[in-house]
């Protein structure tokens, strides 16, 4: 699996939230102003030439839906965001979450009892 670009992502999100869908569907769900035709098309296409995205032929017209699953993309970015920001150590990053992204008590107390009921 390989990183997206923005505009990639951006196409992949919509169709992850339309589970199928015809470009001019993707388009619909974009904020103002919608990029042209061409524009998504060429994104799926390359979209399908990485492996995320496959389609179901209606004569000239084309519905395209995901191959890769939203969970399993977050996986993969996710793993590489720890590797290649933190090191790999997951206390480098919640140390960096904590001393920088100023988590709240709140939040501490529910990521400790995710942890502490992780263990049971």
């Amino acid at each position: 699996m390989e990183q997206l670009t923005k505009a990639e992502e951006k196409v992949m999100q919509l169709l992850w939230k339309l589970k199928k869908a015809f470009v001019k569907d993707i388009i619909e769900e974009m904020d103002e102003p919608k990029p042209p035709y061409n524009t998504i098309s060429s994104v799926i296409r390359i979209l399908k030439d990485k492996g995320f995205v496959d389609f179901k032929a209606y004569g000239k017209t084309y519905q395209y839906f995901p191959k890769v699953s939203k969970l399993q993309y977050k996986k993969f970015t996710f793993a590489q965001m720890l590797r290649n920001y933190f090191d790999g150590s997951y206390q480098t990053m919640v140390s960096y979450m904590v001393d920088e992204e100023k988590i709240t008590d709140e939040e501490i107390s529910e990521i400790k009892r995710i942890i502490d009921n992780k263990g049971k």
